[in-house]
């Protein structure tokens, strides 16, 4: 019985712990624009012959630029 608990008590430790531990990103609204963090890489559109295209690589993107939505940028 002893033994029992023990595990049980074990299983809440790690439960609690690996929730406490994660962080979870949220799509930010069309009203905020966001900014790129350290090591991003991306696949990104790009616009050939007045077309948008999306690249077939990824590119590294430097830290610090901004994400906008469409709403921000004139056609």
């Amino acid at each position: 019985m002893l033994t029992l608990i023990g595990i049980l008590f074990a299983v809440l430790v790690l439960a609690f712990a690996i929730g406490c531990g994660s962080s979870r990103t949220v799509f930010v609204p069309e009203d905020s624009p966001m900014r790129i963090g350290p090591g991003s890489t991306m696949r990104v559109y790009h616009r050939v012959n007045g077309e948008w295209t999306l690249s077939n690589n990824r590119i590294t993107v430097p830290e610090g630029w901004y994400l906008v939505p469409p709403s921000y940028v004139q056609e």
